[in-house]
């Protein structure tokens, strides 16, 4: 009940528990109430038979349609009205494992077979709901969150040091490993079979590459139409809800376009919410406005709220609390404020914009990476390289990331390892304590995203740099940093967070379309530009792209940056990780925004294992 009942952010609305008669099982879970409201649809809940068992974490928006085709099948005796955690039971018993094929939604899901003795975890496609797991001490325990395991008090906590040099890399941990040795996440697309008898097997699934119909020969135009009414499909499903329904709304493209979407065809007024800050900063000015001219395009119920530096300041303990292991993206703390506000307003779920800018060539600074990884396969002489890598190094560059990228092109390697990279390698090497200097003196992050590369050069239809850098942050960025802060922030709040753009039909769609007609004439995210114009206004779609952040550089000029130094100051002489005079020069004297990845690392030490 410990571990059941430190989730209750993610589900206030009741507790469930049950536990086999021979004790060697039990199931627990909190309840945010969303779809059937009813007791009827309480967790953990049973078959007719109690020979299957089931907790879960999630929405299938496709419920009623499966339950039609079980009900046209017959056999099957139902208990609710329309709860989709009972549809997932009886498509279990009628199909098995290969019923989640059929799920079209964001799910983490515990099923345990009482005929088989088989417990079954499974991760949604793209990894929208997380999902974690230890073995230790002859027993498996899993969770949505670390801090329910860390409720057992046999559960170890140590640092899982290999996992915080890639931490250094990508400002989150690779699936399966997270920084909590012996604590593992399941990767999205993938399930874990675990037996009575201890044998455990994980398969991944999904794969989009086995679900792609290349569209070639169609017109720009056929393909945007697709794209169009392939989206406004996926908002349509999210919007199923027996409780109130708003969007996230920051006046880019893709929020507009949910809210747009959104409010076609709906009687009441869409409901949309918005975060700025109290000042203009020149790393981010407020899209305030933007927000305000789309929120009346839409006839919205808008409601917004502006942070301060003492905002953020308050909210880490509990931004600690609820990340369990460090997401080191400082949008944490907004996107738990616009939680917050739009629950403060009776909303209990909202549709947010992740996933459109992976999908459709959306980050300007993905136009430099297609372009370096095409530079990359013309036929240099590798000596040339190498005296290029030299020259760069003598210029004292060598900790830069253009000598990494020249560094990756020697190896072979493809140069866009993710489109959130914090430390370059010799960077991230010098900030390490020497121990691990020693350790880790011939490991690269590049170990942690080879089998992602490996599966895309065995299987991707087109082998272009845009569809390596899309299908890269499909596996890695969006699931373990972007889809994990958006969840743990806004669960924290008791708020649900649906992800239109990242729908698997729409997800595949996207990957059908070929790298030439993602990226014409050199404008990013054109595709999906071409498909919304005339459902969104011209002045959204044409403004410059600008990505939801945080003041952090300016911040760190006054009471933030004291924190920092003082935080990360206390850490080095209390571990032996960082190596205190790099970290502290990175801080004081070069003031890196960059220092709240270790910033937020040090906070996460003191509160778990110190």
């Amino acid at each position: 009940m410990r571990m059941r009942d430190s989730l209750v952010h993610r589900g206030p609305d009741g507790a469930g528990l049950w536990i086999d008669s021979q004790g060697r099982i039990g199931l627990g879970h909190r309840r945010l109430s969303i779809i059937d409201l009813s007791e009827a649809a309480r967790q953990p809940m049973a078959n007719e038979d109690e020979t299957l068992w089931v907790a879960f974490n999630g929405e299938i928006y496709n419920h009623t349609e499966i339950r039609c085709e079980l009900e046209a099948l017959g056999g099957h005796r139902w208990r609710t009205d329309h709860s989709d955690t009972e549809v997932i039971l009886h498509a279990f018993e009628t199909w098995g494992i290969d019923c989640v094929a059929k799920f079209r939604g964001m799910f983490a899901i515990a099923l345990w077979d009482v005929r088989r003795q088989e417990l079954w975890l499974i991760r949604d496609r793209i990894g929208v709901k997380p999902l974690y797991y230890s073995l230790h001490h002859g027993r498996l325990v899993f969770a949505s969150e670390i801090k329910a395991l860390l409720q057992d008090p046999e559960q170890p906590r140590a640092l899982h040091e290999e996992s915080l040099f890639h931490y250094l890399s990508f400002l989150t941990t690779p699936a399966p490993q997270t920084l909590f040795d012996g604590i593992r996440k399941l990767p999205g697309g993938t399930w874990l079979r675990v037996r009575a008898d201890g044998t455990m097997e994980e398969r991944r699934y999904w794969d989009v590459w086995d679900h792609t119909s290349p569209l070639l020969g169609e017109t720009d135009e056929a393909i945007a139409a697709r794209v169009l009414e392939k989206l406004r499909e996926s908002v349509a499903l999210r919007k199923v809800s027996d409780v109130p329904v708003g969007v996230f709304l920051s006046g880019g493209v893709d929020s507009s376009t949910n809210a747009a979407l959104f409010s076609q065809g709906d009687s009441q007024r869409v409901r949309t919410f918005t975060i700025g800050y109290d000042g203009e900063y020149p790393s981010y000015r407020n899209e305030l406005s933007h927000a305000r001219f789309m929120a009346e395009q839409v006839g919205a119920d808008h409601h917004e709220r502006l942070l301060s530096l003492d905002d953020l300041i308050a909210f880490l303990p509990r931004m600690i609390a609820l990340q369990d292991e460090p997401i080191a993206d400082p949008v944490c703390v907004p996107v738990f404020y616009v939680s917050q506000l739009a629950r403060r307003h009776g909303v209990i779920v909202c549709q947010v914009g992740e996933g459109a800018d992976e999908l459709f060539w959306g980050y300007p600074s993905w136009k430099t990476s297609k372009m370096l990884e095409e530079w990359n396969h013309w036929p240099v002489p590798s000596l040339l390289k190498r005296l290029g890598l030299h020259g760069l190094h003598w210029c004292g560059y060598g900790e830069s990331i253009h000598y990494e990228r020249l560094r990756r092109g020697i190896l072979h390697q493809p140069v866009f390892w993710g489109g959130a990279e914090a430390f370059p390698e010799a960077l991230k090497q010098r900030l390490l304590s020497p121990r691990l200097q020693r350790q880790f003196r011939h490991l690269t992050s590049w170990e942690a995203i080879r089998p992602i590369h490996e599966r895309f050069q065995a299987k991707a239809w087109e082998q272009g740099p845009l569809q390596w850098m899309s299908y890269l942050d499909l596996n890695f960025r969006l699931p373990e940093l972007l889809l994990m802060r958006v969840d743990k922030m806004s669960m924290g709040a008791s708020l649900e967070a649906r992800v239109p753009f990242l729908d698997h039909e729409f997800v595949q769609l996207a990957m059908s379309v070929p790298e030439a007609v993602k990226t014409r004439g050199g404008v990013v995210k054109t595709l999906l530009k071409q498909a919304v114009r005339g459902v969104i206004p011209d002045a959204i779609i044409d403004r410059p792209k600008q990505g939801f952040g945080v003041p952090v550089q300016e911040w760190m000029q006054g009471r933030l940056g004291t924190l920092m130094q003082d935080t990360l100051a206390d850490f080095c002489d209390r571990t032996d990780i960082l190596d205190k005079a790099a970290v502290l020069d990175l801080v004081c004297r070069q003031r890196d925004p960059r220092s709240w990845y270790l910033f937020n690392l040090a906070l996460w030490w003191k509160a778990y294992l110190a």
